[in-house]
C-alpha cells in the first residue's frame, strides 16, 4: 500500500526479517492468544479485506474461519513472508495502495487492519476509511487492531508535529534508525470517524493492545 512517510516505507522493508519479534515477547503473549480467539469469529464465514497484512501474523488467523481473504500491503518484502503462513487458495495476497484500493475486488463482507491505523496521519484518517468503505458490502464486520502506548514497554514518543501526529524513533538490527509515525487514538477519537462510514462502534482494550470494531454502512 502507498504508505505516506518514505521513512516509513524504508523502515518495513528493513524490518521484514525481523518484524514478528515483537510477537515474541513474553509480557504479551495473554494479550495475543486472547486476541487470537476473540477476533476469529467476527470473520466467520466472510470474505475479508485486510490491509496492510505486513507478514501474515493476523492473516493465519483469519483464514481460519474467513471463506476466503485478500490481503493487501506494500512490502513485497513481507509479503513473501506472509505467503508462507497461510493454506494456499484460500488467501490472494496484492501490492496495493491503502488509500486508493482497488476497485476492481468487488464487494467484501468485513475488513481487518492490524498495525496500520496508527501510521495513518491524522488528516487522512477518515481518507483511509472512506475508501475502505467503498469496497464493503452494508453491515460488514471492520476491525481496527493496534497497540496501547504503554510507560516503559512501548517506544518512547520523540515527537509530535504540528497536527498532533506523533513520532517513534526504532533502531534495527542492522544498525539503521528509523522515525516513525506512530500514534495512539482514544475511543472518541474512533468513534467521532465513523460519521458517513459505520455504526455501532466497540472498544476493546487489553494490557498492550487495542481494538475498534464497527458495522460498516458500505456502498
Amino acid at each position: 500500500m502507498h504508505i505516506p512517510d518514505p521513512e516509513l516505507q524504508s523502515y518495513y522493508t528493513a524490518r521484514a526479517l525481523e518484524y514478528d519479534q515483537v510477537y515474541l515477547k513474553p509480557e504479551r503473549q495473554s494479550d495475543l492468544r486472547e486476541i487470537e480467539r476473540w477476533m476469529s469469529p467476527h470473520f466467520a464465514g466472510a470474505t475479508v479485506l485486510e490491509v496492510a497484512c505486513g507478514t501474515g501474523y493476523w492473516t493465519q488467523f483469519i483464514a481460519q474461519s474467513a471463506a476466503k481473504v485478500v490481503a493487501i500491503d506494500a512490502s513485497p518484502e513481507t509479503m513473501r513472508l506472509a505467503e508462507h503462513r497461510v493454506p494456499k487458495g484460500k488467501v490472494q495476497f496484492l501490492i496495493g495502495d491503502a488509500y486508493n484500493l482497488p476497485q476492481h475486488l468487488g464487494k467484501f463482507t468485513a475488513a481487518f487492519a492490524g498495525f496500520w491505523f496508527s501510521h495513518v496521519p491524522r488528516a487522512k484518517r477518515h481518507i483511509f476509511l472512506q475508501g475502505l468503505n467503498a469496497l464493503l458490502m452494508p453491515g460488514s464486520n471492520v476491525i481496527l487492531l493496534d497497540n496501547r502506548y504503554v510507560e516503559g514497554n512501548s517506544s518512547p514518543i520523540t515527537e509530535t508535529d504540528s497536527d498532533r501526529n506523533t513520532y517513534q524513533t526504532r533502531p534495527l538490527k542492522d544498525g539503521s534508525i528509523h522515525r516513525v509515525l506512530k500514534n495512539f487514538p482514544a475511543e472518541p477519537e474512533l468513534q467521532s470517524l465513523l460519521h458517513g462510514i459505520g455504526k455501532d462502534g466497540t472498544f476493546s482494550i487489553w494490557l498492550y493492545y487495542w481494538a475498534f470494531k464497527y458495522v460498516a454502512t458500505g456502498r
